[in-house]
Order: C-alpha cells, then structure tokens, then sequence
C-alpha cells in the first residue's frame, strides 16, 4: 500500500514540474512576443507626439488656437517634403551655401554642424546610389580567421599623404551590441562579397551573430560522450 502512495506522489511531482516548465516555456514565449512588438509600437508613438509638439510649436504663432489632432504632424512632414523640393533647385542651393557659412566655419559649432550633416548625408538616396555599400568577408592570406564587414570605400587614391596607395578598399568592421567598430584599409583582394544586406548584416552583428532557434534545429551538434563505462 506504502509503495503505491509513494508512486503516485513521485507521478504527480513529475506531471506538476513537467507542467511548470510549460508554463514557464509558454510564458517567456509570449514574453519575447509581445516585448520586440510592445517596445516598437512604444517607441513609434513616442516619435509621433514627440514631432507633432515640435511642428505644433513652430506654427502656434501663425495658426493660434486652432487645432486638430494630427495637424501639426502633416504640416510638419509637408514642410520636410517642401524643404527637400527646394533645396533640389539649383539657386537654393547656392543660398543654402551662404546660410552654411557660419555653421562650416566657428570652431566649435563647425565640428559639431559637420559631424551631424555627414551623418545625415549617409542616409541620403543619392549617396546609396552613388556608392553603394558591400557586405563582405574579410579574409586575410594563411588565415582561416574571417570578419564581416562593410565596404565604405572603393579607392583610397583621394586620401592624404601617408596612406598605403594601391587597389585597397576600407572596410568597416562593426563590433557586437553596437558598441564601436573599426575601419581598416586592406587589399581588395582581401575580401569577398557576401549574399546579405546591409541591414540584415549590422542587425546580425547587434546580437553577435547568436543563430535563431529555427536555425538550432537544422545545424548539426556534436556528438555527446557516452554515459556508459566499459567494464573493468
């Protein structure tokens, strides 16, 4: 009678843990869910009152009181897209050029209007065109060593006195999490494109390169050492 007591409790305390772990597992599933979607919706909405009280700020003084939800936000996109089609004419560039002035040539203010101009001309479709960025895989000779990167310049001909000169490519070498890079100037030889984006790349290289669990399935896993013991 003892014994089946007692094999009825350790059934019932393995059926509760096993449950426990499900609900757990069905928990930090719904968690990572939820969390990449919440965070996302957060972040857009944020931008989104954020911009709608800068552009309701910079034309209080011609609209008054007057307001309707979501005004600010589509006068402010139409003033961007306004902004973009005349800086695309020939003589608002050159005023532009004038306006620069002050901002390209205060110590101070010229160091922190560049930076932020090279910044955003990085985004620019004109440059994307111009010189489109290459994932590739750095390789050096004799090395079974390789490093993903992102070719940022094809010649280096244009570059100061001091630099090697030759068919050399610089390469972008972003770190993991984000936190920094390097850029090295190598021979072209030294590396190869990759089928990959730019995006899917640096999105890769923000998580280490940690594979998915969909990708754990199909990789294959080395072999586990026997439990078993030879007989002495």
């Amino acid at each position: 009678m003892l014994t089946k007591q007692h094999q009825d409790f350790v059934s019932s305390t393995v059926t509760g843990q096993k449950l426990t772990k499900q609900l757990y597992q069905y928990f930090f599933r719904g968690l990572i869910t939820a969390l990449p979607l919440g965070l996302t919706v957060y972040l857009f909405y944020m931008f989104l009152s954020w911009s709608e009280m800068l552009a309701m700020q910079l034309i209080r003084p011609f609209i008054g009181g007057f307001y309707i939800p979501g005004m600010g936000l589509m006068l402010g996109v139409t003033g961007i897209f306004l902004l973009g089609f005349l800086v695309s004419q020939r003589a608002v560039s050159k005023l532009l050029l004038l306006i620069e002035l002050p901002f390209t040539n205060l110590p101070v203010v010229k160091s922190i209007y560049s930076s932020l101009k090279s910044f955003a001309d990085y985004f620019s479709p004109q440059r994307s065109q111009a010189s489109p960025q290459t994932v590739v895989v750095l390789k050096m000779p004799g090395s079974d060593l390789e490093v993903v990167g992102l070719v940022t310049r094809q010649r280096v001909d244009d570059l100061p006195a001091g630099f090697l000169q030759g068919d050399r490519v610089a390469v972008y070498l972003p770190m993991g999490y984000m936190i920094g890079g390097y850029t090295v100037f190598v021979p072209r030889d030294w590396v190869q494109p990759i089928d990959m984006s730019v995006e899917e790349a640096m999105r890769s290289t923000l998580f280490a390169w940690m594979s998915s669990a969909a990708n754990d399935g199909d990789s294959p896993r080395p072999p586990q050492p026997s439990s078993e013991h030879p007989a002495s």
